[in-house]
C-alpha cells in the first residue's frame, strides 16, 4: 500500500465520477456528498489501491476511469459495505 497511490486515486476525477454514479445508483439522495464521504475509504480499499498502483506503474493514462483496472464491482463493494449514517 502506498499513501501516494491512495492520494492519487482519491483525487482522480474519473474515479470520483464513477464513485458518484455508484452512490446515485444505490439511491443516495445526495450522491456528491456520499462521494466526498467515501473517497478516501474507497481509495484505500486494498483491492482498489493495488489495482490503481499497478495501473500507474504500467503508465495507464486513466486508471480511475478504466473499468478493466477498477471494476464497477470493486466500487460497489465499498459503497455497500459503508452505508450512509442514519
Amino acid at each position: 500500500m502506498s499513501y501516494k497511490t491512495i492520494n492519487l486515486c482519491a483525487n482522480d476525477r474519473s474515479f470520483l465520477d464513477r464513485l458518484t454514479a455508484c452512490t446515485a445508483d444505490e439511491g443516495a439522495p445526495y450522491p456528491e456528498g456520499e462521494t466526498q464521504r467515501l473517497r478516501w475509504i474507497a481509495s484505500s480499499a486494498d483491492d482498489i489501491e493495488a489495482a490503481y498502483a499497478s495501473a500507474v506503474a504500467a503508465e495507464n493514462p486513466d486508471p480511475g476511469g478504466d473499468e478493466s483496472v477498477i471494476t464497477d464491482g470493486m466500487i460497489l463493494s465499498v459503497v455497500q459495505a459503508n452505508p450512509a449514517p442514519a
